[in-house]
């Protein structure tokens, strides 16, 4: 296990009442947001249980605030005889991407069931995206500030590139997202979540690292590294 984020020079700068508050809000609008995409959601699994085998849920271990793993919940948009541990799409043509995968992925459905994950309170509406637990190991200590909150469905990497970015970018902009949290940022980050969802972009990975096209540089890399985070 890496060194105690806390220990980082990353300092949260909102008071523990923003995430005081920040809890009860997204614990409420997660809620409001299952009942009202319910329907859309039982849909969306039946018709992924149509399109392809397997299940209609794709589970996987990430790692939570201060590095406690928890269960990320997603729809699944490729085969299931597709590699979990395999490179992020590059674009839509990808042949591990089921036809409605490829639909869900493009208008960002298919992470939905992680208001789920966000009313157990794993996840917060905004925040860092979840990254595998063993990742954090790669990180250096400014890097592991991201852990100091819970991770999110969307954040500041997602409406400044999204998949343009390096993990290198990705992960200082989550970092930059601890240090000027507030509930003012979080409704910005959210409306701008939207607009990049209507335009479609930033949806597929170009370049993983700074240093390497690809996730999956060898076999230590394809262990620790999640698809299509």
């Amino acid at each position: 296990m890496p060194e105690n984020p806390l220990a980082t020079p990353v300092r949260l700068t909102a008071p523990p009442s923003y995430f005081w508050l920040k809890d009860r809000i997204d614990a409420y609008l997660a809620l409001v947001g299952l009942l009202a995409t319910g329907p859309l959601m039982l849909l969306i699994a039946w018709w992924i249980r149509r399109d392809s085998p397997g299940p209609a849920l794709f589970r996987q271990t990430r790692a939570g605030r201060l590095g406690k793993p928890f269960t990320l919940l997603k729809f699944r948009t490729m085969r299931t005889d597709a590699d979990p541990y395999g490179d992020s799409p590059e674009d839509g043509s990808d042949p591990r991407l089921t036809t409605i995968g490829r639909l869900l992925r493009e208008l960002s459905l298919d992470e939905l069931p992680q208001l789920l994950c966000v009313l157990r309170g794993d996840m917060a509406l905004v925040g860092p995206r979840p990254l595998y637990v063993q990742q954090m190991s790669e990180w250096n200590p400014r890097q592991r500030g991201r852990l100091l909150v819970k991770p999110g469905l969307t954040g500041l990497a997602q409406i400044n590139g999204r998949g343009t970015l390096t993990i290198e970018e990705k992960l200082e902009w989550d970092v930059r997202y601890v240090e000027t949290a507030s509930l003012r940022h979080d409704l910005g980050i959210i409306w701008h979540t939207l607009l990049h969802v209507v335009k479609r972009s930033g949806i597929y990975e170009v370049q993983y690292s700074a240093t390497r096209k690809h996730r999956s540089a060898g076999p230590a890399s394809r262990a620790t590294a999640p698809p299509g985070s």
